[in-house]
């Protein structure tokens, strides 16, 4: 990806999330590869990425969405065709009505919560599948903020929770243990899973295996997924689904900013006009280091320089960076992978504006889908 954009980034005005169709499709492709190889469902996970002005080229190649709120399931409704399905570690009574008006399957994060609603799901005039979260206790992920299966996580029932005489109308068994993995990962995760709650797979109609899983990553082995995804719906005869949502926007999408100034304080310093604390938060959160086109690792280039967004937050610094000429005022930057976590997460910390949203197809160009000003900040407040 490095150095290689479809777009004029100098044309654009700043700051931007650039989505590149031709890359998204790319992600596609991959994600029905699996489909038809196994039969298995792959439904986008709106967490990460919610640009539903690409929901109907998505809908051609999933079979629907994934929510973890009432408003997540209503975008999901509305904009794109196929299943929606939600999962929330607690419902609000008072939004239960509308979730099943909305959703397709239900999955309920421990019995106690089933049993709140499930009179309310059999007095629905609609077919609802149900499904209760299992946590295997077992995760590869080293930080607990994205770990589910922590000790004290409260995601899911684990086995010596686990209520097999209140399973009569739930149809399905959902998981979730994985971060940005490879298929190693789940392969090792389903044989615990496997090992702990096999019993109760048997009587199921399906098995959701969750989100983490990084299919369209360049190193990912599409054959382990395959398999595994093969042995659990050979061996108990159930429907698998899959609920990526990095892995759908995985390097399509991009973040253009112009330097506002630059300074020096022991080091070169650049102050853009994009922020890592508003604009593209997993940085601070993960955190990682975000690619740049033309841009090396400090040292690499002659010119070396600390990026940092323009709020008062001193930690609001995106990274150290390599250029081959001096920055100045008015050059754009573009930042690589800013399709997921990013428009979802970003918010207007110190009255910050959000970053318009374009996209870039073969057929039409860069178009800007979407602008934003002062009434955004102001909407969210009183």
């Amino acid at each position: 990806m490095k150095g290689v954009i479809n777009f004029d980034p100098k044309s654009l005005k700043t700051p931007v999330y650039i989505m590149d169709e031709s890359l998204l499709k790319k992600n596609l492709e991959t994600l029905k590869y699996v489909i038809d190889k196994t039969g298995c469902k792959i439904l986008l996970a709106q967490k990460a990425f919610s640009m539903f002005s690409v929901y109907p080229l998505i809908g051609k190649f999933l079979q629907g969405t994934t929510a973890s709120s009432l408003y997540e399931a209503k975008l999901g409704r509305e904009e794109m065709e196929g299943e929606v399905h939600i999962f929330s570690p607690a419902y609000k009574e008072e939004e239960m009505g509308e979730i099943l008006s909305l959703c397709d399957h239900i999955v309920f994060n421990s019995f106690s919560q089933w049993g709140r609603y499930k009179d309310m799901v059999k007095e629905s005039s609609r077919n609802i599948s149900c499904g209760i979260r299992i946590n295997p206790e077992y995760s590869e992920i080293d930080t607990d903020l994205y770990n589910p299966c922590f000790n004290g996580s409260r995601m899911g029932v684990t086995l010596d929770q686990f209520k097999p005489e209140e399973l009569e109308e739930i149809d399905g068994l959902h998981f979730h243990t994985m971060c940005e993995q490879n298929s190693d990962v789940l392969k090792r995760t389903l044989e615990v899973v496997d090992k702990k709650f096999g019993q109760y797979m048997a009587g199921m109609k399906w098995v959701n295996f969750g989100g983490g899983h990084h299919i369209t990553r360049a190193d990912y082995n599409l054959d382990t997924l395959i398999e595994c995804i093969l042995f659990i719906k050979n061996k108990y005869q159930v429907e698998v689904y899959l609920e990526p949502g990095e892995a759908v926007a995985l390097n399509t999408g991009f973040l253009a900013a112009r330097v506002l100034d630059t300074l020096h304080n022991g080091m070169d310093l650049a102050i853009l006009d994009t922020s890592a604390a508003c604009h593209m938060p997993d940085v601070l959160e993960m955190p990682y280091r975000p690619e740049v086109i033309g841009a090396g690792k400090p040292g690499e280039y002659a010119y070396t320089y600390r990026l940092g967004g323009p709020t008062c937050l001193s930690g609001d610094i995106i990274g150290d960076y390599s250029f081959q000429e001096p920055l100045k005022p008015g050059d754009v930057l573009v930042f690589c992978d800013m399709g997921h976590y990013t428009m979802v997460k970003n918010n207007t910390f110190n009255g910050m504006g959000l970053p318009s949203i374009a996209l870039w197809s073969q057929e039409k160009g860069t178009q800007i889908i979407k602008e934003f000003g002062y009434e955004d900040f102001k909407m969210r407040l009183s």
